[in-house]
């Protein structure tokens, strides 16, 4: 144990370093500006790296023996390996957080699939659990319960083991996907995309019913985590994305809704129409995503023919823009209303070698539209499946997007 809390010191001096040094200081306040719309330099990040592809790194090798201190071990690991080789502009908070433990019952029911597992993915077939509104009554709300004494075990833990070398915290949870409602996301897992689609075209009184429920659940969810002190208030990630801002104040005593982020998607309704999005997504998006101090909508959906009806949801300040969105279209009907919350698409540093002329071109247009239309700007490669074992990608990608993030002003 004494070995593993040698390692664990030496790697949060290391993180404690670069989390105070000005860099990390320069990069919070541009995230702050990104998102209260004063139109800095665009932000570049990369998240959801494929690990399994950096195996042979040294710098990521794991030595601790005990579990929580590999937990704590891997993630200084992997955060000052990013720090030092495609660092972009991502921040490193200034603490190492231990995350509140909480348990959920569920809501009654789970998927159901048939798999069929080829080359790199899985493919499913969902069985349709809801098909009459008898089995409405499966749905029941998630109870949230607590578990201090064991999270604080745990906070204690790691707080003597390296409290004195950098600050440990116990934190809420974060929102963005845990606490994201993904009502629709979560809707195709019981019924299937098929029947699904089928539905809100030939029974959609009865698909409202569904989705209502499931709003409600949600909004019981977020005021149990209120009533719980469960939310994060002191997060620097929204899912990949920039967190901070100057217009979102928690007190870290008693975190509320109204004090973070809100987060809504709807990645199956990619395909339908604005005014059936509207009617069975954002309508219930409205009142969902009301509680909450900001709002960022968006995943991998195009939403750059919705941004209209995306006006509706109270407090919304940021909109992901995909690969599979027009970012000029997007742009100019956000204007300097929303952040761009820009995805490049990963398929560039998913070859050997990088497409780096497909990469630039890329970026060049996003970080041109929003120069064009005076839009915030955040360029957020995530979703990275692959790097084909090629670990120097992500440091050339980061070069690249820098080089043209910069000519936002240029």
């Amino acid at each position: 144990m004494m070995r593993d809390i040698e390692i664990l010191r030496d790697l949060a001096n290391q993180y404690a370093e670069c989390a105070n040094s000005d860099c990390n200081l320069q990069n919070v306040m541009l995230h702050r500006m990104v998102n209260d719309l004063k139109q800095p330099t665009p932000i570049v990040l990369m998240d959801e790296i494929p690990w399994e592809e950096f195996e042979y790194e040294e710098e990521l090798t794991l030595l601790c023996e005990k579990e929580e201190y590999r937990k704590a071990e891997q993630y200084f690991r992997q955060m000052l390996y990013r720090w030092r080789h495609f660092r972009g502009n991502m921040v490193l908070p200034p603490y190492y957080g231990v995350r509140k433990i909480i348990h959920h019952t569920g809501i009654g029911i789970s998927a159901k699939a048939d798999e069929c597992r080829e080359g790199f993915g899985t493919a499913r077939v969902y069985h349709d659990q809801l098909q009459e509104e008898e089995d409405l009554e499966k749905i029941h709300p998630d109870v949230i319960t607590y578990d201090e004494k064991e999270s604080k075990t745990q906070w204690i833990e790691i707080a003597e083991a390296i409290g004195d070398v950098l600050p440990v915290k116990l934190t809420g949870q974060p929102t963005g996907y845990e606490i994201g409602c993904r009502t629709w996301d979560e809707i195709v897992l019981y019924k299937g995309l098929d029947t699904l689609f089928f539905d809100l075209v030939d029974r959609p009184e009865f698909m409202h019913k569904i989705v209502r429920k499931m709003t409600d659940i949600f909004l019981d969810t977020v005021r149990q985590y209120e009533e719980q002190n469960l939310l994060d208030g002191d997060a620097y990630y929204l899912h990949s994305t920039a967190y901070r801002t100057n217009d979102l104040k928690p007190d870290q005593r008693k975190v509320r809704a109204k004090d973070v982020w809100g987060r809504g998607l709807a990645q199956i309704f990619a395909s339908v129409s604005p005014k059936l999005h509207d009617e069975f997504d954002i309508q219930y998006m409205v009142e969902a995503m009301k509680p909450f101090g900001l709002v960022y909508y968006g995943c991998c959906e195009p939403l750059h023919e919705k941004i209209e009806i995306l006006e509706k949801i109270p407090n919304l300040r940021k909109i992901s823009i995909t690969p599979w969105a027009d970012v000029d279209v997007a742009t100019e009907k956000m204007g300097s209303r929303y952040v761009l919350s820009a995805k490049p698409n990963p398929a560039y540093v998913a070859s050997s070698p990088l497409d780096r002329d497909g990469a630039r071109a890329e970026l060049r247009k996003i970080v041109s539209a929003a120069k064009r239309n005076s839009c915030s700007c955040e360029l957020v490669l995530k979703d990275i499946s692959t790097v084909s074992k090629r670990v120097g990608n992500l440091p050339e990608w980061e070069k690249i997007a820098l080089e043209e993030a910069q000519r936002y002003w240029d």
